[in-house]
């Protein structure tokens, strides 16, 4: 790869960090992997406690790059097609038109997902796999780039709705943002005296430059020895005896393609295994389900891909 189109890539990344960073202060590492899902083309779940920024986040990259956003608050009685779209009779003219679900637009925020039911998550997938809507038998392409980020309440509060295995693995990454530091927490008390710094960020990339970013992140090289080390770690979630459900090959896929936008961000066009390794507890943790015995004892999937990691030689 000619080393001026990674600078390049490189410098349009740093801009929209830096933009963002603005407002979604002392949280550098969730704004790296929105940004690894994003370029990937993968989309995003954050499972975290109300008031911890996500709508800011969101709210942010929408503007700082110059795309559409739209946000849909999931909740018990929220439709299928509220979300994709439906078809209704223009009372003057008689015609059947198309009325837009929310889900067309370029940036989108799932927010509370797990509020509503599971007919209404599924109604998600199509669209998040493969970038498109059917309405009444129609099919619509969905605006380019199209990015997900889903935020869901801890399981176990009341009126939650697990999200089925299907559609978790639609998500490249799960994260948690987590609570501010003091001092993070202190910049952002002052920073909301006034008006919102949402109001100040202007574009600083666009749309175009997204979907290069993309070409680019297809340009990256992941050796054969990385790739055997992705398959070596996925094999073993599939054979780890306190692992009732382990990683899918759309699994790997997703942890190969995150590690090549990881590889992006920090100036290369090769995959490390470190790149690899530092992205597992991300992209694996919402896809393996413990064994029942396991789960009851309070292991987590965190606590099992940890072992996974150290047992699972490193490529040298």
């Amino acid at each position: 790869m000619p080393t001026d189109t990674l600078s390049s890539a490189q410098e349009v990344i740093r801009r929209i960090h830096n933009g963002i960073s603005t407002v979604f202060i002392g949280k550098d590492n969730v704004i790296d992997h929105v940004l690894i899902t994003l370029i990937a083309g993968g989309h995003i779940l954050l499972e975290d406690v109300p008031g911890l920024g996500k709508t800011t986040l969101v709210k942010a990259l929408s503007r700082i790059i110059n795309c559409q956003f739209s946000r849909i608050q999931f909740t018990p009685d929220v439709l299928p097609s509220d979300v994709t779209g439906y078809t209704a009779v223009n009372i003057r003219t008689g015609d059947r038109e198309i009325v837009p679900g929310a889900i067309m637009s370029q940036i989108i925020l799932a927010d509370e997902i797990n509020r509503t039911g599971p007919k209404t998550q599924s109604s998600l997938l199509e669209a998040m796999e493969e970038g498109q809507v059917t309405i009444d038998g129609q099919t619509f392409a969905l605006p380019q780039p199209f990015f997900v980020l889903a935020t869901q309440n801890p399981a176990g509060q009341i009126g939650t709705y697990p999200l089925p295995e299907s559609q978790l693995d639609r998500f490249m990454m799960k994260i948690s943002i987590g609570y501010p530091s003091k001092s993070d927490e202190a910049h952002i008390l002052s920073d909301r005296r006034g008006s919102s710094p949402l109001d100040l960020l202007t574009p600083v990339a666009s749309a175009e430059d997204i979907m290069q970013l993309r070409s680019v992140h297809r340009s990256i090289t992941c050796a054969p020895a990385v790739v055997e080390y992705i398959v070596a770690l996925g094999d073993a979630t599939r054979r780890h005896d306190k692992i009732e459900l382990g990683i899918s090959p759309r699994g790997t896929l997703s942890l190969m393609h995150a590690s090549m936008a990881a590889a992006m961000l920090k100036g290369r066009d090769y995959v490390t295994p470190d790149d690899v390794k530092a992205l597992v507890p991300t992209v694996f943790s919402h896809r393996v389900i413990l064994s029942e015995r396991h789960y009851q004892g309070k292991e987590t999937a965190d606590h099992v891909l940890r072992e996974i990691l150290r047992n699972v030689p490193i490529p040298v």
